[in-house]
C-alpha cells in the first residue's frame, strides 16, 4: 500500500548547557569550563523510493541529538548527530499552523526542518582582565518543534490515465519492466506505479471515475498525482459504449479539480482493440476523430499501435534532454 499523505511532529536537539569548572593545578589556576555541544538538526532528503513514508506511519514523532554539556578543562561538549529523514521525490512540505511550504524535486535535494540549538558557552569564554575567575556559564540553546504534514505528488514525465480498466497497468507493463497488477474488473490499480522508458519516467496512475473531483472512488489520491506529470497518455477502451463520453468524464475531473491539468499536452490512445472487430474499432475511430479527437489505435496483444507509442516516447525523451 502506497502511502502518499502523513502528519510527523519533529524536534531538533536542545543544544548543551556551558559548563563551569576551574583549573585545580597551581600556577596554572583559572577557569576552564568548555562550551556546550550544538544541538543536532533535522534534515529532509529526496530519494526515488516513492514507498519511502511508509516508516512514517509507525513512528509519528522524530527527534535529532541534543548537544553534551561542556567538559572540564576546555573541553566543548560533543555536538548531538543531525537527523536526515528520507522522503520521495515529489513531496510536498505543509508547516501546520504557518503559512509555509517547501518541496522536494530532485533525488539527494536536503532541506534544513529544524536547526538544532546553539551550544552555551562555559565560564572560560567569560574570562576577563576584570573577571579572572567567572562562574557564570550560558544554558544550551533550545530545541526546535515543527508539525509537518508530508504530501507526495508524484513527480513523472508522463501519466497514464483514464477510466478503470482500459489497460494503463498494461501498457506500462509492455513498455517499462513495472509489474503492475492486471485484471479484468475496476480498481485494479489502487496506487501508482511507476516504470522507466529509458531515462523517462512513466507513471500509471490509478483509474478515475465520474464525481472523483468531489472525493468518490479513488478521488483525490488519483488526481493529485497528475499535477507533477508533464506529459498525458489518456487511454480509452475500444469496449467503451461511448468512447466520446469517456473521453469527457476525465477530462470534466481534470477540470474540476484544477484548470491547469488541461492545459498539459496530451495524446489520447483507443487501447485494447484486439478485444474488438475492425469495423466496431474503426467506427468508434472515425466517430472520436469526427468530434475533434486525434486518436491512436493500440493493442498489446497484436502490437498494433505500440511502435509508434515508442516514437513518440523518443520524441519527448529528446526534447527533455534537448
Amino acid at each position: 500500500m502506497l502511502v502518499d499523505e502523513v502528519i510527523v511532529k519533529i524536534f531538533s536537539g536542545r543544544g548543551g548547557d556551558g559548563r563551569v569548572a576551574f583549573n585545580k593545578t597551581k600556577m596554572s589556576l583559572g577557569p576552564t569550563g568548555g562550551k556546550g555541544g550544538d544541538g543536532g538538526s533535522v534534515f529532509l532528503q529526496g530519494v526515488a523510493d516513492i514507498g519511502a513514508l511508509m516508516p512514517f506511519r509507525e513512528g509519528k514523532v522524530f527527534r535529532a541529538e541534543d548537544g553534551q554539556m561542556g567538559g572540564v578543562q576546555n573541553k566543548d561538549g560533543r555536538n548531538g548527530k543531525d537527523l536526515v529523514l528520507k522522503v520521495p521525490v515529489g513531496t510536498v512540505v505543509h508547516f501546520v499552523g504557518l503559512k509555509k511550504t517547501a518541496e522536494i524535486t530532485k533525488i539527494g535535494e536536503k532541506i534544513l526542518i529544524a536547526k538544532g540549538g546553539k551550544g552555551g558557552r562555559g565560564n572560560f569564554l567569560f574570562r576577563s582582565p576584570t573577571n579572572t575567575t567567572p562562574r557564570q556559564a550560558e544554558n544550551g540553546g533550545d530545541r526546535i518543534f515543527a508539525e509537518l504534514r508530508l504530501e507526495l505528488k508524484l513527480i513523472a514525465d508522463v501519466g497514464l490515465i483514464g477510466l478503470p480498466n482500459v489497460g494503463k497497468s498494461s501498457l506500462l507493463n509492455g513498455l517499462t519492466n513495472a509489474k503492475s497488477r492486471v485484471a479484468n474488473y475496476a480498481f485494479t490499480t489502487l496506487e501508482p506505479n511507476l516504470g522507466a522508458f529509458y531515462e523517462l519516467i512513466l507513471a500509471d496512475i490509478p483509474g478515475l471515475i465520474e464525481g472523483a473531483s468531489t472525493g468518490r472512488g479513488l478521488g483525490h489520491k488519483f488526481l493529485r498525482h497528475i499535477e507533477r506529470t508533464k506529459i498525458l497518455f489518456h487511454l480509452i477502451s475500444v469496449l467503451a459504449d461511448d468512447p466520446i463520453k469517456d473521453y469527457q468524464i476525465v477530462r470534466k475531473e481534470l477540470g474540476q479539480y484544477n484548470p491547469r491539468l488541461l492545459e498539459k499536452k496530451e495524446f489520447i490512445f483507443l487501447s485494447q482493440c484486439d478485444l474488438a472487430s475492425e469495423k466496431e474499432k474503426n467506427d468508434k475511430l472515425r466517430k472520436m476523430k469526427k468530434s475533434g479527437l486525434e486518436v491512436m489505435p493500440i493493442s498489446l496483444e497484436t502490437g498494433e499501435g505500440i511502435d509508434q507509442v515508442k516514437k513518440i516516447l523518443s520524441g519527448i525523451s529528446q526534447a527533455k534532454s534537448a
